[in-house]
């Protein structure tokens, strides 16, 4: 597949590093703030024109160990840029408009570099590694597996907590009646409100398709489409259809789990205030807070250790016929 080639060889980082380099001297001569400071664009710009380079060296055969960790590092700028970026799709997913379009296209451009970036650098693995055939399913070893378990189980408060308020009980001193009229208030969309009104939280149904993709990032039904699947049953899962949000997603929520954790932490040891905003009081934005964020760092964590494991089980170079850490079954 040509895409494919373009991606191994490097020119479609280069592509990519193109247009993000237009970008960001679009916003920095424009005076379009990223993350808030003027400066970011110019920063953006120059990854851009780097990832130029990168790409560029690739695409000519350049051999080296340097290289390729620069284009891991790139990688990396990338996917820290693109963080936040599940945060806006969900807000956007329920009619609700995003903090600034400028960080939200940053964000999808960012995300996308990072992808072309990992496997421009993954295919310039060793030689000896990389194989025309691809490895049969595997379960994920076992300690992978205890994490997707503590993973899910980390959603349990979260979910039990917004589907009190979705069938109008009250969780922390707040109704669910408040929760809807904040809801209302914010512009949430008919079909976000709808589903409130029928005991459904929208973020309870984004929770179970989270948990879902996390084991199937861990079974082997995640790399070969299983029997309930009917027409698909048998063939080969893309690798990127898993990978391409479980990254996005361990981005996103790790370090916002993990950085909510510790401002948590501090509040509680008071060595700063607790930000209440439209809850009541700051005993109440505690009590949700340790919810909210120890779901998503608990889920964030877990699906980062199970996206790594899946890359490394389904990547070129491993034995035909063996998986680590399970059977080839696929159920």
């Amino acid at each position: 597949m040509m895409i494919g080639e373009w991606v191994r060889d490097g020119r479609a980082v280069a592509g990519w590093g193109l247009g993000y380099a237009g970008f960001g001297a679009g916003c920095g001569l424009g005076g379009t703030a990223l993350w808030g400071a003027g400066w970011v664009g110019w920063a953006v710009a120059g990854v851009g024109a780097v990832a130029v380079g990168a790409g560029w060296a690739a695409a000519r055969g350049r051999p080296g160990r340097g290289l390729t960790r620069g284009v891991w590092l790139l990688c990396g700028l990338a996917a820290v840029a693109s963080w936040s970026l599940l945060m806006d799709v969900v807000t956007l997913l329920f009619g609700q408009g995003v903090d600034s379009v400028p960080d939200a296209v940053h964000k999808v451009l960012a995300a996308a570099g990072a992808l072309l970036l990992a496997g421009t650098a993954r295919a310039r693995g060793p030689v000896a590694a990389r194989t025309a055939f691809r490895a049969a399913p595997s379960a994920a070893p076992a300690t992978v597996q205890l994490a997707a378990w503590a993973g899910t189980l980390a959603f349990v408060p979260y979910v039990v907590m917004k589907l009190v308020w979705a069938f109008g009980g009250s969780f922390a001193g707040i109704s669910g009646d408040r929760m809807y009229a904040d809801y209302v208030r914010n512009g949430s969309s008919g079909i976000w409100l709808a589903l409130e009104r029928r005991g459904l939280d929208g973020t309870v149904l984004l929770a179970a398709l989270g948990v879902f993709l996390l084991w199937g990032l861990v079974r082997p039904w995640g790399q070969v489409f299983p029997r309930w699947t009917l027409p698909l049953r048998g063939r080969p899962v893309p690798r990127w259809l898993p990978l391409a949000p479980a990254l996005i997603g361990a981005v996103t929520l790790a370090p916002y789990g993990l950085l909510g954790i510790g401002y948590l932490s501090l509040c509680a040891a008071g060595v700063t205030g607790m930000r209440v905003g439209a809850l009541g009081t700051p005993e109440q934005a505690m009590q949700i807070g340790w919810v909210g964020m120890g779901a998503f760092a608990g889920y964030g964590v877990a699906l980062a250790v199970a996206t790594r494991s899946y890359w490394r089980r389904t990547g070129p170079g491993r034995e035909r016929g063996r998986g680590r850490g399970g059977q080839g079954s696929v159920c």
